[in-house]
């Protein structure tokens, strides 16, 4: 299984609520999804694994200013460890 994507619009701008597992397959999910609508923010409140290339794009995607909301603290680890060894 890859994430599944769903789009929320909000007044600030949209809110990309992401389930499933980010791995290889589904980053160019991922990209395609924060071009385009003014993304302001990625739910990952149900996201269930990841790997190193996810993320290195949530960590990415952060620091542009797109908030990660209900970010697991695993996730939230890993992005700061990757933060600090580059």
């Amino acid at each position: 299984m890859t994430c599944r994507i769903d789009r929320r619009s909000t007044e600030q701008g949209v809110v990309l609520q992401v389930s499933g597992r980010i791995a290889a397959e589904g980053l160019e999910v991922v990209r395609t999804a924060l071009n385009g609508r003014h993304v302001v923010a990625i739910d990952l409140a149900e996201v269930e694994l990841v790997n190193r290339e996810a993320v290195k794009l949530l960590a990415q995607t952060e620091a542009e200013g797109i908030e990660l909301r209900n970010c697991p603290a695993y996730i939230r680890e890993w992005i700061t460890k990757e933060r600090e060894s580059s």
